[in-house]
């Protein structure tokens, strides 16, 4: 029997897809086989030491430690695509913010609620201080064209913008399935200087940290607007307040608020509502619940963010799931095996008749971690 703990609400229709004849659900245990969490900060999570994996259901995973759990054979998984409509949604909805005053209108007609009869007149007279530029005939540069990135291609070139996308990463799937939506582009600095709205799409990492910055910034056209329904790192608060007081940035939508971006002039902040529907969190909880019960009854490892993703058919009755390190020469015999490498790790897959031996594989140099099903 498994014990899973959930560290946030995890939808119901999640929950109830781990099998009672496996799972345990207790959010109380001091020794869990598995975690499911949302938004729950993990960086400070000692994991213990029957912790096999963690499945984060959403699909940014900065508030675990990813590199520290590989090292450890913890598989951490996230859930690519499953908030990824509602997400698109809200990117619609921030574009529409960013280029008309909708929320400085609505906060101004609070100011004449008790006007009465004036108020009709007085609607007509103020509503120019709130207009803004249609979408239609604008550009629309993409940082990151995934799950969300993808859906808001489209979505914005069915409103008639012109989309322009940046992504290093991108497949010869993704690019055929965007041809004649999306134009391509090879550099951030070709779609910062074309784009008249600007929207991040892309995870936070080291690499990415800070992505809009006073540099980027500077490249950009006066009176752009920046979209920032990704993760709220991926822009320097600071330059963006800079860039707002100037005019060169004309709005600046984020769904990250912190103790700068809600006082900041110019800037709509969004309470984190991106993935914030019933359908979007039954999703990540049925993907996540799935991840965990596939891991760890097959040892199978789907959508993992730091370790390789692995699958194999059972091919005899016993299953030996060994972590090792990539450059370790690690074999374990079986009548099929399954070995993949990522990074510097690898996991090996093994099935025979006879049962495996957890504690002899544990103690194969280079192996981090081993199992037996």
């Amino acid at each position: 029997m498994f014990t899973v703990k959930t560290l946030n609400k995890i939808a119901k229709v999640g929950m109830d897809r781990l099998d009672k004849n496996y799972f345990v659900q207790d959010d109380e245990a001091a020794d869990p086989a598995a975690i499911i969490v949302r938004s729950a900060k993990m960086l400070d999570y000692a994991p213990n030491p029957s912790l096999l994996c963690v499945a984060r259901a959403g699909a940014g995973y900065n508030n675990i430690p990813v590199d520290d759990y590989a090292e450890k054979g913890v598989v951490v998984f996230n859930t690519p695509g499953a908030n990824a409509n509602a997400v698109k949604e809200l990117a619609i909805c921030a574009l529409i913010l960013a280029s008309r005053d909708v929320v400085g209108g609505i906060e101004w007609c609070r100011t004449i609620a008790d006007k009465g009869d004036e108020v009709a007149a007085l609607v007509e007279k103020g509503k120019a201080n709130f207009v803004g530029p249609e979408l239609m005939g604008k550009t629309l540069g993409l940082i990151g064209l995934g799950n969300v990135g993808a859906k808001v291609a489209s979505a914005a070139a069915a409103l008639g913008m012109t989309v322009l996308g940046y992504d290093p990463y991108l497949s010869d799937a993704l690019r055929q399935q965007l041809k004649g939506i999306a134009e391509i582009v090879e550099t951030t600095d070709e779609l910062y200087e074309r784009s008249d709205y600007i929207s991040l799409h892309l995870p936070y990492t080291k690499d990415t940290a800070k992505t809009i910055n006073s540099d980027t910034i500077a490249k950009m056209k006066d009176g752009a607007r920046v979209i920032n329904i990704a993760r709220g790192e991926l822009v320097c608060d600071g330059a963006m307040a800079e860039a707002l007081k100037s005019g060169k940035i004309a709005r600046y939508v984020t769904d990250f608020p912190n103790g700068d971006t809600v006082k900041m002039a110019g800037c709509v902040a969004i309470p984190h509502l991106g993935a914030s529907t019933p359908e979007s969190e039954d999703n990540c909880a049925v993907m996540a619940a799935d991840q965990v019960s596939r891991f760890l009854l097959q040892g199978e490892i789907v959508n993992s963010v730091n370790l390789p993703n692995i699958t194999m058919e059972r091919g005899g009755a016993h299953r030996a799931v060994v972590i090792a390190r990539a450059d370790a020469p690690v074999k374990v015999a079986g009548t099929a095996t399954a070995e993949k490498t990522r990074g510097g790790y690898k996991v090996i897959l093994a099935d025979s008749d006879e049962a495996y031996d957890s504690a002899v594989l544990s103690a194969i140099p280079g192996v981090i971690r081993a199992y037996t099903l």
